[in-house]
């Protein structure tokens, strides 16, 4: 199974109490392949450090990331521009869409507008449901 993750869901998963801690072990467990692209990394990074203040904390987060075996990392060459509310969240469809991912993953409403289109299709599960889903492998 293949994702991709919204930072808002990277934002939840990382540390060890979160309530979605399940899809950070998941990861690392190797469970499900998580796929990225140099501006989710870009975004996951600048975010993290915005949240938390910390640019060591951020690089270690990208860093535990880029590790792993079961990370696809991917350029999207075209552009789908299927969300129009927030273009900026098209980088994770594009994603998506160019790895053949199972899921995006998140909790952001925007995403909603992707059940308008037959093709590409993108399946958007909430951090709540992904949980599930990873718990079930």
């Amino acid at each position: 199974m293949k994702a991709v993750l919204d930072t808002n869901c990277i934002l939840q998963i990382v540390f060890p109490k979160s309530l979605y801690a399940e899809v950070w072990k998941a990861l690392f467990a190797q469970k499900y392949t998580i796929c990225i692209s140099n501006e989710i990394l870009l975004e996951y990074r600048e975010i993290l450090e915005r949240r938390f203040g910390d640019v060591q904390f951020a690089e270690a987060v990208v860093e535990a990331i880029l590790s792993l075996p079961n990370v696809e990392r991917v350029n999207p060459a075209y552009r789908f521009n299927l969300i129009s509310s927030d273009p900026d969240d098209n980088k994770f469809v594009d994603c998506a869409v160019t790895a053949g991912a199972t899921y995006i993953v998140s909790n952001d409403h925007h995403f909603a507008e992707l059940d308008r289109y037959d093709f590409p299709k993108v399946n958007v599960r909430t951090l709540v449901e992904f949980v599930e889903i990873v718990n079930n492998l």
